[in-house]
């Protein structure tokens, strides 16, 4: 049985296709994190062991060490992915608009 989300969607760009966009790169950051984590065990068991089964790697339980250092690896993973939407809240937050940005990238255009 599938889980829906009741109630409206929140939205967090005045585009909701930004949102969109915004949640289809999110989802695939999410699986390419997954996959980073699962190359690193591969690796760590292969420096270990020298070969490897599908069951050991499923079976590999990381360490608090390897725990720490792959939240790390995330937290500036998803800074880089997410480094424009940060900029883009901050510029809000100090009351810069998106019509001052462009109209000073058109006045750039025109010298």
């Amino acid at each position: 049985m599938s889980r829906k989300a009741k109630g409206k969607r929140p939205y967090f760009f005045e585009n909701p296709e930004s949102d969109k966009l915004l949640a289809i790169i999110m989802a695939v950051a999410g699986e390419l994190s997954v996959v980073r984590d699962r190359l690193d065990t591969v690796e760590r068991l292969l420096e270990q062991k020298g070969s490897l089964t599908r069951a050991d790697i499923e079976d590999y339980e990381p360490d608090e060490s390897v725990r720490e250092a792959r939240h790390a690896w995330r937290e500036v993973y998803l800074e880089r992915v997410l480094r424009i939407v940060h900029h883009e809240l901050e510029s809000e937050k100090a009351g810069e608009s998106r019509e001052g940005y462009e109209q000073a990238i058109a006045d750039l255009a025109e010298s």
